[in-house]
C-alpha cells in the first residue's frame, strides 16, 4: 500500500511551551483576590481611611442673621460668608459683611437661595451662612512639652464625658484666665470645637490649645509617666480641694459631666479623686464653673 505524504505539521504556535513556563511565583496572600488576608488588609485600610477622615474633621456651618452676627463680633474663624442673592439689606446683614471685611480672609459669596437651601438642609438660615473651618486639635503631648519647654509645669484640663459645646467653651476660657496650657478632650461621645464652644470661650480658643485624646485612660496615663499628678474631681472624692498638695506642681485636672461625673476607668486611672467643699448644698457643678473653680486655687498657690 503506497505511503502518504507526510506533510507539514501544525503546530502550537508556542502556546503548550508558555504554558509550560508557568506564572511566575505565587503572590503573598495579602494580593490573592479573595483570599482571607487579603479581606483583613482592606478591612484595616477601610479603618485607617476612617481614622484619617475623621481627623481632618469636617467645616461647621452657622446659619440665621443674629447667629452669623454674633459668631463674627466673637472672633469666630471663619473662611467663607455666604449672603443669598437680591436678600432685603438690613442692619443685620450689612452688619455681618462689614465683620467680615473687618476680619479678612472671609470670603464673601453671593449665592442664590436653592443654593443656601441645600447647603443647610432646609434651615432657615434667612439668607445668610458662616462657613466655620475644621479646629485643628492638638496632640494631648504637646500641651504638657509646650510648659516644660516654658520652664512651666503643666497645668491642664481634661474633660470626661463633657458633651456640651458651651461647658468646653467656658473650660477653654478658665483655662487661659489662670494660666493653665490646655483642654484635652475625648475623640468620641465628647464636645468638640464648634462655633458655639468657640462664642463661650469669648475669644481664648485662639491662645489656648485644645487637644484631642483617641484614648482619655491612655493620655492620663501618658501624662503620669511624665511627671504629672492627675486629680479627678468627684462628688465623693476621698480629699477635699484645700488638702491636695499637688495644686502648685505638674497637674491634670480631670471634669466629669454634670450627673455622672467622672467614667469608672477614668476614676481609677486619677491619682486622686478631690471634692470641692460646697457649704449651700449643691450636690454638683457644671465643669465649666468646677474647674474654674480648681483652677483659681491652683493658680493662687503658683502665685
Amino acid at each position: 500500500m503506497p505511503g502518504k505524504k507526510k506533510g507539514p505539521q501544525v503546530g502550537s504556535g508556542g502556546y503548550r511551551r508558555r504554558g509550560l513556563e508557568g506564572k511566575g511565583p505565587t503572590p503573598p496572600a495579602e494580593m490573592r483576590k479573595g483570599h482571607a488576608k487579603q479581606r483583613a488588609a482592606q478591612a484595616r485600610a477601610r479603618r485607617a481611611q476612617g481614622r484619617q477622615q475623621r481627623g481632618k474633621g469636617v467645616s461647621e456651618l452657622v446659619v440665621g442673621r443674629n447667629s452669623v452676627v454674633e459668631a463674627l463680633r466673637e472672633g469666630v474663624p471663619a473662611n467663607a460668608l455666604y449672603v443669598q442673592q437680591f436678600i432685603d439689606n438690613d442692619e443685620r446683614v450689612r452688619e455681618a459683611v462689614r465683620f467680615a471685611g473687618e476680619r479678612g480672609g472671609i470670603r464673601l459669596v453671593e449665592a442664590p437661595r436653592p443654593e443656601l437651601d441645600r447647603m443647610t438642609n432646609g434651615l432657615n438660615h434667612q439668607g445668610l451662612v458662616l462657613q466655620v473651618p475644621p479646629y485643628e486639635y492638638a496632640h494631648p503631648e504637646d500641651l504638657a512639652a509646650a510648659a516644660f519647654d516654658r520652664g512651666e509645669d503643666p497645668l491642664i484640663v481634661a474633660l470626661d464625658g463633657v458633651t456640651d459645646p458651651r461647658n468646653l467653651g467656658a473650660v477653654v476660657r478658665s483655662v487661659s484666665a489662670f494660666g493653665g496650657h490646655g483642654v484635652v478632650v475625648p475623640e468620641r461621645r465628647a464636645a468638640g470645637m464648634t462655633a458655639g464652644a468657640w462664642k463661650t470661650s469669648a475669644g481664648t480658643a485662639a491662645r489656648t490649645p485644645v487637644a484631642r485624646a483617641t484614648n482619655l485612660t491612655r493620655a492620663l496615663e501618658g501624662y503620669q509617666k511624665a511627671g504629672l499628678t492627675v486629680i479627678g474631681l468627684a462628688a465623693d472624692g476621698e480629699v477635699e480641694l484645700g488638702d491636695v498638695a499637688a495644686l502648685d506642681g505638674p497637674l491634670v485636672v480631670v471634669v466629669g459631666s454634670e450627673g455622672k461625673g467622672l467614667s469608672r476607668l477614668v476614676g481609677e486611672t486619677c491619682d486622686l479623686r478631690v471634692r470641692i467643699p460646697m457649704p449651700g448644698g449643691a450636690e454638683s457643678l457644671n465643669a465649666g464653673v468646677a474647674a474654674g473653680v480648681v483652677l483659681y486655687e491652683a493658680a493662687r498657690r503658683r502665685g
